[in-house]
């Protein structure tokens, strides 16, 4: 007889210890904690969905709410800024003069004006995008680079369920996939939020990795070249790129060494990892799909003029190539490859001059471009940073960092247009109406693929993790 003493405490896993000897118990009359893991999996998708993709706009290091879609031209002088507010399409909503292009369409897109968290600094990035909180100590909190112990990434849970579901034998594309560039890279950093996490490198995104001319270039103020332009993986795809046959006689090999490798438990998940992630290399090297997906020249000269030649355009664009050829949750990255960027401590210039203009016309032409391939009303557009801007300016107009309460903009899958949700106190400080935290984003971002928020996916050791804790999904948003 096995007893355990104490209190009925829960484990990593969120189980009880009575529920885990419940179910190892279990295995007696035939049921397994393997068979229960089955179980869970097929419950993966609950409710039909309301998007069949995600679009999920990153702008990284903080975007002003008071410099965006929460302007308070009303404020003291010291808050409202230096830029004034153009008429939009959606009663109450005061919107940028340098969004003029976004305000023209608001009737397409919801406002939440009560993003908040604690996390008042850039390890938030991690927050914004797993929908769980930095953890880390304040001994090690320094360290900005990922780690396998983080928790995986929205659309690594995606694409662990697209690996998991009926129609995985059946995928031409990666449902993950992240434009232009690691999250940090350009910075000389590796942040964390953007990877598979414990879920295991298999359900890394498919990430381009475009590069700045040197350290001072900033390739999202600027046109970029076609020859910089080059979203094709290196090393898969160009001059030298290997044959099918020699990529076959690879693949024999590695089936022989297989061959007379000791024989060993198949369930031993480090070595499925390798066999997934070797599976997915070889889908990859192969995939014309992917090689023409890939291929932003394809794309009409107008079109991408519309989007705007500087790289978040051109990134955006590629991120519609990627939906429309398939893939479930593409992230398009807004980075700072000048260390400030969104992240504007020091004044207002990039704002006016670059950043908003930028994001306004990339933004815009997306949600016309989805539109006029019939791909909005399946396309879940989010557009969102990891924090917003202190209200109070600096004396060159700069803000510093504001995690209390900052914007996030949804369109496309029968998200309600014209509206705004949550509202802000009179300095655009602190939520006074329907606070929506990052929990709350990732279910919402979940339930819309059809995705149970409360889904239990397996960590390193095997143990069923609930995947989101406390988020509600906003279901009001949607029509």
């Amino acid at each position: 007889m096995l007893t355990i003493n104490g209190h009925n405490k829960s484990v990593c896993s969120g189980l009880s210890r009575r529920e885990m000897l419940q179910a190892g118990g279990a295995g007696l009359f035939g049921v397994t904690l393997p068979t229960l893991l089955a179980a869970e999996e097929s419950g993966f998708i609950t409710h039909a969905p309301r998007a069949k993709s995600i679009m999920f706009l990153f702008l990284f290091g903080g975007p002003s709410q008071l410099e965006t879609f929460d302007m308070k031209p009303n404020a003291p002088s010291g808050i409202r800024g230096p830029h004034k507010p153009t008429p939009s399409k959606t009663p109450g909503l005061q919107i940028s003069e340098h969004l003029h292009r976004s305000a023209a369409i608001s009737d397409k897109f919801c406002v939440i004006r009560s993003m908040t968290h604690k996390h008042n600094d850039h390890n938030a990035c991690h927050y914004i995008q797993t929908g769980h909180a930095w953890t880390r100590t304040a001994a090690n909190g320094n360290d900005v680079n990922a780690r396998p112990t983080d928790w995986p990434a929205m659309g690594s849970v995606v694409e662990y369920v697209s690996q998991h579901g009926d129609t995985a034998a059946s995928r031409t594309m990666p449902d993950y996939v992240y434009l232009p560039n690691n999250l940090g890279h350009l910075q000389g950093y590796d942040r964390t939020g953007q990877y598979g996490g414990w879920l295991g490198n298999a359900y890394n995104a498919l990430a381009t990795d475009i590069r700045k001319r040197d350290k001072d270039d900033n390739p999202f103020f600027r046109e970029c070249t076609d020859e910089e332009l080059d979203f094709r993986i290196k090393g898969l795809v160009g001059k030298d790129a290997i044959t099918l046959d020699r990529l076959r006689s690879r693949s024999r090999l590695i089936d022989q060494f297989d061959a007379i490798r000791p024989e060993v438990d198949k369930q031993i998940e480090r070595f499925s990892q390798q066999d997934k992630l070797r599976a997915r290399a070889a889908q990859l090297v192969s995939s014309d799909a992917i090689r023409n997906a890939l291929d932003i020249r394809q794309e009409d000269s107008k079109l991408r003029d519309q989007y705007g030649r500087h790289l978040f355009g051109q990134s955006t664009l590629m991120g519609r190539r990627m939906v429309e050829a398939g893939s479930r949750f593409v992230t398009v990255l807004w980075d700072a490859p000048d260390g400030y960027s969104w992240d504007s401590h020091r004044s207002s210039e990039h704002l006016e001059k670059h950043l908003v203009p930028g994001f306004d016309q990339s933004f815009s032409a997306l949600i016309m471009d989805l539109e006029d391939r019939g791909l909005l009303d399946e396309t879940l557009v989010v557009a969102v940073g990891e924090m917003g801007r202190t209200p109070k300016a600096n004396n060159v107009w700069g803000r510093g960092h504001w995690s209390f309460n900052f914007p996030c903009v949804l369109a496309g899958a029968g998200i309600r247009g014209g509206i705004t949700y949550g509202a802000s106190d009179k300095d655009a400080a602190y939520p006074i109406d329907k606070p929506v935290s990052p929990e709350d984003l990732a279910a919402t971002l979940f339930w819309a693929l059809g995705i149970n928020p409360e889904i239990r996916l397996p960590d390193a050791q095997g143990r069923p993790v609930q995947i989101i804790e406390g988020g509600k999904p906003l279901t009001e948003l949607f029509g």
